[in-house]
């Protein structure tokens, strides 16, 4: 008899067949807390605060600007809280109230394609951020060093999101589409 039964699936404690790398699952709680500065940051944006910022132009009306910048903010948490469907159970198995997929087998690369192309995708979103910074290309404008020291504090940490991800999406595919490594007990039985 073998120490694990391999007819029958086993489960961690996030609900995933294998065990999830402790960094992974401290990454993917990370993700939304680095982007939460960000997001607080952009919220007097909607009622008409500038933060500091050189614009030369028309401030969209409050109630264009209100529901725009809320929603991004909620999107953009919503987003982020997916990189946890990389470390839990839900990301294996789709959930059983999810119509047609409910409590199906997700195939990986249905999780991987989209963790990836969303990886890159932030990593080029922020890329020109980035590099304006450091006086590649263009860079908004602030009326003081104060203003935008206070912007690049709290928009720096929501840069590191598409790499993150990125990482999480390997760890993701390393445990799901490589071979467990097998292990030999002292009495002869092989242990995943």
């Amino acid at each position: 008899m073998t120490a694990i039964d391999a007819s029958r699936p086993t489960t961690t404690a996030h609900g995933t067949q294998r065990p999830v790398p402790r960094w992974a699952s401290i990454t993917a709680h990370a993700i939304p807390l680095l982007l939460l500065p960000q997001c607080l940051w952009r919220l007097p944006f909607g009622f008409g605060f500038e933060m500091g910022l050189d614009v030369d132009g028309a401030i969209p009306p409050v109630w264009v600007s209100i529901p725009y910048v809320f929603g991004l903010s909620l999107i953009t948490e919503g987003l982020a809280l997916l990189s946890f469907g990389l470390v839990r159970g839900w990301g294996e198995v789709a959930p059983g109230w999810l119509p047609f997929i409910g409590g199906k087998r997700l195939a990986p690369f249905a999780v991987i394609t989209p963790a990836v192309l969303g990886g890159l995708g932030a990593t080029a979103f922020w890329a020109p951020t980035v590099l304006g910074w450091f006086g590649v290309g263009e860079s908004a404008g602030y009326i003081s060093s104060g203003w935008q020291t206070l912007a690049h504090l709290c928009i720096a940490p929501g840069t590191l999101w598409g790499p993150l991800v990125l990482a999480l999406t390997y760890a993701y595919y390393t445990r799901r589409c490589r071979p467990a490594k097998q292990h030999a007990n002292s009495d002869g039985s092989v242990a995943a």
